[in-house]
């Protein structure tokens, strides 16, 4: 059983680095609400033993994944209190074992691996980082066997679009911070950038055409995702719906950056996220329909524009009108 001390120190994470994901949290009934904290604080401390501003050695890193790891499954006791709670809600609400296994191992590849040869090397890690995170969110809602198998593929797809938003947004806090590219390499050398260039914090049009092609089709992943919603319990459709509206919207601040997340990293306001908040709880009041309520809120979204793979990716998809 968690209880109430770990919630609250598993939230008090949330909100503090994750701040974006913890406005559409607090919309969440509190059933699913303080499971989806415990979760969020298990992500953070794995993250963070790759992450954090001073690492330990490369071997020391994976000795304390597997610790992480063990404590995680129930396979060995830990005290800390967020990684126990982590265990109960694993428990309780039946995530697999090979989600928890895909999201340590993608942690663990971010210790010798800071390149992408492709977009195909990219999606295996978010497998774990990202879309792992998805199908656990869907565990803990609680859908029955049918409709979990429908929700799943949406549900991957959403935490991916989420992953690529946070890798085109922080280009250069990737490249400052930690060395690392999550631009596939291959979408740089199609418009002749070369790794160096990102490295050296170069940013011209032939960079922005790499970055606007990446975020094209991170627009496509949110169509299949958001796709979705409709088949996750009511009363969590509209907290999912904000976290989307609210990702999705830094698209509008890179557009506007000229695609330049090489020069500096754009974030939303306190004031943008409880206007998005405000608009969209509006909107949905009076549609209760997830797709037309996400298309709406991010700026003429054309819903039917280049899907099913009708054409090639168009920048129009998400305007900044």
């Amino acid at each position: 059983m968690v209880e109430k001390t770990q919630v609250a120190r598993s939230k008090r994470i949330q909100r503090r680095t994750g701040k974006t994901f913890h406005v559409a949290t607090r919309l969440l009934p509190e059933r699913i609400r303080h499971p989806t904290y415990v979760l969020y604080g298990f992500f953070r401390i794995a993250d963070e033993v790759v992450d954090a501003e001073d690492t330990a050695p490369p071997e020391e890193q994976r000795a304390e994944l597997d610790r992480l790891r063990a404590a995680a499954l129930g396979e060995r006791e830990t005290d800390d209190p967020v990684l126990d709670a982590f265990g109960s809600v694993r428990a309780e609400h039946g995530i697999a074992d090979e989600d928890v296994h895909a999201f340590v191992d993608a942690m663990e590849s971010d210790i010798d691996t800071d390149r992408y040869e492709t977009y195909a090397d990219l999606e295996a890690y978010m497998d774990g980082s990202a879309s792992a995170v998805g199908r656990m969110m869907t565990a803990i809602m609680g859908l029955d066997a049918e409709t979990e198998a429908t929700a799943l593929p949406h549900a991957t797809k959403l935490g991916e679009a989420f992953q690529m938003t946070n890798f085109l947004r922080d280009v250069r806090e990737d490249v400052v911070e930690r060395d690392r590219i999550y631009l596939p390499l291959e979408t740089l050398e199609r418009h002749g950038v070369s790794e160096e260039r990102i490295l050296n914090l170069e940013f011209d049009d032939d960079v922005a055409a790499a970055i606007r092609e990446e975020l094209v089709r991170t627009e496509r992943l949110y169509e299949e995702g958001v796709a979705g919603i409709k088949y996750l319990p009511d009363d969590c459709q509209l907290a999912v719906l904000l976290a989307a509206v609210l990702y999705a919207d830094h698209h509008r601040l890179i557009r506007n950056l000229g695609y330049d997340t090489v020069s500096t990293t754009p974030s939303l306001s306190f004031t943008r996220k409880i206007s998005l908040l405000v608009r969209t709880r509006w909107k949905w009041q009076w549609k209760q329909d997830p797709e037309a309520v996400f298309y709406e809120m991010s700026h003429g979204f054309d819903a039917d524009h280049g899907r099913h793979g009708h054409g090639p990716p168009d920048a129009t998809a998400f305007r900044t009108d």
